[in-house]
């Protein structure tokens, strides 16, 4: 009976070793799902967060343009605007303004665009030339800036400027790329 006693020890022996390694199955299968169930829900959080954007980024990329890529290889377009007569605001008597104007454009296909717009980009233009002082206008860096300004108002009067999620006017980009003066006379 002895013998019969000692496959009965072993036999008790062997059932806890099965279980044990049941048991490091189980938890290693659990840890791979927890793994793995973490690192599904990682990726879907950080999809979910690139498209859960800031408002005001939301509004600066909507307004954003590509940026127009320049072939070097096509000569500039320019158009030469009809001469601009205006009355200045008063500083010592009566002064006028007579400037002639050409617009380098970024493609020759704007050109037509801005031939139909004239009557508009000539009102916007005659507006703010003559709300100018000669005495703002002496200088080279006050025609830099009034270049600058009739770039501006041209663009606008084509694209008009839109406004953000503040509330803010965002300029537009328009097919002007410089204004050059062929002519400025002050009198």
């Amino acid at each position: 009976m002895a013998k019969d006693a000692k496959p009965a020890d072993d036999g008790a022996d062997a059932p806890p070793k099965k279980s044990k390694k049941l048991l490091i199955i189980i938890i290693v299968l659990v840890l791979l799902l927890l793994v793995g169930g973490g690192a599904a829900a990682f990726l879907l959080m950080g999809s979910n967060h690139d498209e859960e954007l800031d408002e005001d980024e939301v509004a600066e990329e909507t307004v954003k343009k590509p940026a127009k890529k320049k072939d070097n290889a096509l000569p500039p377009t320019f158009v030469n605007l009809d001469p601009f007569t205006v009355n200045l605001v008063p500083e010592v008597g009566d002064q006028y303004l007579q400037v002639a104007l050409s617009l380098e454009l970024d493609t020759p296909e704007s050109q037509a665009q801005l031939a139909l717009l004239m009557p508009r980009i000539r009102n916007n233009v005659t507006l703010l030339l003559s709300s100018k002082k000669a005495s703002e206008l002496q200088p080279k860096e006050g025609k830099e800036k009034l270049a600058t300004e009739i770039m501006d108002e041209i663009n606008g009067g084509i694209n008009p400027p839109t406004k953000n999620k503040r509330g803010e006017l965002v300029p537009s980009e328009g097919p002007v790329v410089s204004v050059l003066f062929t002519s400025f006379i002050i009198q």
